[in-house]
């Protein structure tokens, strides 16, 4: 695992992003969490609106999946099979966790029109694997979101606020940041989220200390 800190976005992730590799393949490659890789991607489609168009012409012009990449498939479709259920990416196995990671990341890839035709043919075999194609988008909401909460605070700005805010802007993430910390106190954060928010705005479980009420 690479835990190094890593000033977002990260040239060199970029780069592959670029060159059309999934985000769960360069996570595989520079051996960081996926939800890691998925962050520094939010913050470099941002600043540059031409990535996402780059990332898609040129996935589209490439080979197609390893015979690696289609080996885990074929585990991950093996595993589906025999077990009767989706993996779950809050089991307490490592291996069943990586595999509904993955799985997650070919669903949001579908949900992108990216989805590599080898995949579709393959995991067509598991009926229903896309459905959950909404949580997809909530998972791609959450990293859009973190990265606003991050532009927020270098602005020089205080914890943003869920009331008493200035504006629209500070509701919304003064909203998700306190949904984020009390998911936090009762145990339902994902860990690897709880790492990325960690990392990305130190603090963030603490918040405002200044013009705080005092508790009674």
């Amino acid at each position: 695992m690479d835990r190094r800190l890593r000033r977002a976005p990260d040239a060199e992730w970029v780069l592959m992003y670029r060159l059309g590799l999934s985000r769960q393949r360069i996570a595989d490659l520079v051996r960081a969490e996926p939800t890691t890789v998925g962050y520094h991607l939010v913050i470099a489609r941002r600043q540059d609106p031409g990535l996402e168009p780059a990332h898609h012409a040129a996935a589209a012009t490439m080979a197609g999946p390893s015979p690696m990449d289609v080996a885990r498939m074929e585990e991950v479709i093996a595993w589906i099979t025999a077990g009767g259920r989706f993996p779950r990416e809050r089991s307490g196995d490592k291996g069943e966790r990586s595999m509904a990671r993955w799985l997650s990341e070919r669903r949001r890839e579908a949900a992108d029109g990216a989805l590599d035709p080898a995949y579709r043919e393959g995991l067509a075999r598991v009926p229903g694997w896309e459905g959950n194609s909404r949580a997809a988008a909530e998972e791609a909401r959450w990293h859009d979101r973190l990265a606003q909460v991050v532009d927020f605070r270098a602005g020089g700005n205080d914890w943003p606020r869920h009331h008493d805010y200035a504006s629209e802007q500070e509701h919304t993430l003064g909203v998700w940041i306190h949904t984020q910390r009390y998911k936090h106190r009762r145990g339902d954060l994902a860990p690897e989220k709880a790492s990325l928010l960690d990392a990305a705005v130190p603090g963030w479980q603490i918040g405002r200390t200044r013009g705080r009420r005092p508790r009674v």
